[in-house]
């Protein structure tokens, strides 16, 4: 097996790659998983808003937000981390032009650990979804670097 990029920092040559599922009917009709855990490594797909045990989402951007980051916490908690661990995040919206309307959610969940991010404007599966965040964790490095 051959070594991760060295930008993923430690030497990470045995590793168990993790599999982690939200349930949502996304995964199985498209062929991936809600996150992959490789070592401390934890990689969270794309994730919108749904409430996947109903299959709903709010028609307000603020209240997708949160329910993104509530799908995400609950993946990292499964991999052992939280959103406190996230060292990088990606915003996707189809309108860049409202992500202000964001920004009090993040700041209230990202505004301590301030992650690396970057914001991109683009189509989403769903003309219904007006964002989807993608997170990378890092288990454990919560306490360290503040």
């Amino acid at each position: 097996m051959q070594d991760p990029p060295a930008c993923y920092g430690a030497r990470m040559s045995r590793y168990e790659r993790r599999l982690i599922s939200s349930g949502s009917t996304f995964e199985a009709q498209i062929g991936y998983s809600r996150a992959v855990v490789a070592g401390d490594w934890i990689m969270v797909s794309g994730t919108t808003g749904f409430d996947y045990d109903t299959m709903t989402i709010s028609d307000d951007l603020a209240t997708q937000t949160a329910k993104c980051l509530a799908n995400i916490e609950a993946a990292l908690a499964q991999a052992g981390a939280s959103l406190d661990d996230v060292v990088r995040v990606h915003y996707i919206l189809p309108d860049a032009s409202r992500f202000p309307e964001c920004w009090p959610v993040l700041q209230h969940r990202f505004g301590t650990i301030r992650p690396a991010a970057t914001m991109f404007e683009a189509r989403l599966a769903d003309p219904r979804m007006r964002i989807e965040i993608e997170v990378t964790a890092l288990r454990g490095s919560a306490s360290a670097g503040r």
